[in-house]
């Protein structure tokens, strides 16, 4: 049998980021550090943010319901690896 367990980050709203970003100037770049795995920033991957946008949930027709999207309150950020020179991968 596999060991699990229980992964529950503390997840920020947008008070906590308003309040990391206040002292930070307009043109100051924004690092996204992402854990290898659940928890392990030991080893995380650095990428740059790239653009963000609301979170929109869509649901698709049914015989008694039209196709609808609604907007959540939320954000998706979206980031993309750091400006470097890559190899091409076929």
């Amino acid at each position: 049998m596999t060991d699990t367990f229980d992964h529950t980050p503390q997840i920020w709203n947008a008070g906590q980021l308003r309040d990391a970003l206040k002292d930070l100037p307009d043109d100051a770049p924004i690092q996204i550090g992402v854990a290898d795995q659940p928890g392990d920033f030991d080893g995380y991957h650095g990428y740059v943010l790239v653009d963000a946008e609301h979170v929109e949930n869509w649901w698709p027709a049914t015989a008694t319901v039209p196709e609808r999207t609604e907007t959540e309150k939320a954000l998706t950020l979206f980031a993309d690896w750091k400006p470097d020179t890559y190899d091409r991968l076929d």
